[in-house]
């Protein structure tokens, strides 16, 4: 198959390069910053508009950090939705807002276009490995179409419902793994301040019921203070953005949420927008006075 992939960073490299490895012919976007070498070496189409990417592609994938973003490459000026027609098929696996979704997916239809929301969790891990979870919103017929190529990015496939819903699930996705983290970084400082090993506390937490991913990957980063980004806070506040936001159309109260969304707020006050959301702990290591290590 043909296959346009816009945003090729952090998670869309790898993900990219497991479709070109399945021998689909991939397409790309030549930017201010080329694509990634290996996916060019591999023989890669490079386009100069997102136009071009969509006239050439029967499916293109978008990835990119947030709503206005994917905005743009769908609608902006030589944007995706003017080179699509009859039979086409255009994939978002960005993390971004449930209601705009909708409107982007029926702006494609109406242009006889299928459109899926497939946002992913993960990280960076889960797309190198091809084991990401994604959560899709899409006609039935048109994941029917699309699953195949998921599964080459990722394990645990889901259709939530018709699109829009798989972003819902991302954001639930994400309110849980921001508690996490905020769970696991309360746990390991105050067994660090009371004079524990935090690694073995961890170690030990492992085979019990307050195992977790989160406790797995993000505890040894705590712990190995390893905070280079496989997802930025930054990028996690936008989500916890749109809970928030979304929670106050729908009258719900998300106190949890908002307390981990200060955290990371506090994290971005000491110049870590950029960090690993894992560095959550320093919020509370300043708070705390004390280091876990």
């Amino acid at each position: 198959m043909k296959i346009g992939f816009i945003g090729t960073g952090i998670m869309g490299r790898p993900m990219a390069g497991h479709l070109q490895a399945a021998g689909h012919e991939l397409f790309l976007l030549k930017r201010k910053s080329p694509p990634p070498q290996e996916l060019i070496d591999g023989g890669a189409t490079l386009c100069e508009t997102s136009a071009e990417i969509a006239r050439a592609a029967d499916l293109v994938i978008t990835m990119v950090p947030n709503t206005p973003e994917v905005e743009e490459v769908l609608f902006g000026p030589d944007g995706v939705a003017s080179g699509l027609g009859a039979g086409k098929t255009v994939i978002d696996m960005s993390s971004i807002d449930p209601i705009a979704t909708q409107g982007f997916a029926a702006r494609i239809e109406a242009l006889g276009s299928a459109y899926a929301d497939a946002p992913v969790s993960g990280g960076e891990v889960g797309a190198k490995a091809a084991s990401l979870t994604i959560m899709v919103g899409a006609r039935p017929e048109t994941f029917d179409r699309i699953k195949p190529i998921l599964e080459l990015m990722g394990k645990n496939i889901t259709l939530i419902g018709d699109p829009g819903s798989g972003q819902i699930a991302k954001v639930a996705n994400q309110i849980i793994v921001a508690l996490n983290i905020e769970a696991v970084s309360e746990a390991l400082l105050f067994a660090s301040r009371a004079g524990a090993d935090p690694a073995k506390v961890r170690e030990a937490l492992m085979g019990g019921f307050a195992s977790s991913r989160i406790l797995e990957v993000h505890g040894e980063r705590m712990i190995k203070r390893t905070f280079d980004p496989g997802f930025r806070i930054r990028l996690h506040q936008k989500d916890l953005d749109l809970a928030l936001s979304g929670a106050k159309a729908l009258g719900l109260s998300l106190p949890n949420t908002a307390s981990a969304q200060q955290l990371f707020s506090a994290c971005v006050a000491h110049g870590g927008a950029d960090w690993d959301h894992s560095a959550m702990v320093r919020a509370l290591e300043t708070l705390a006075d004390h280091q876990v290590a």
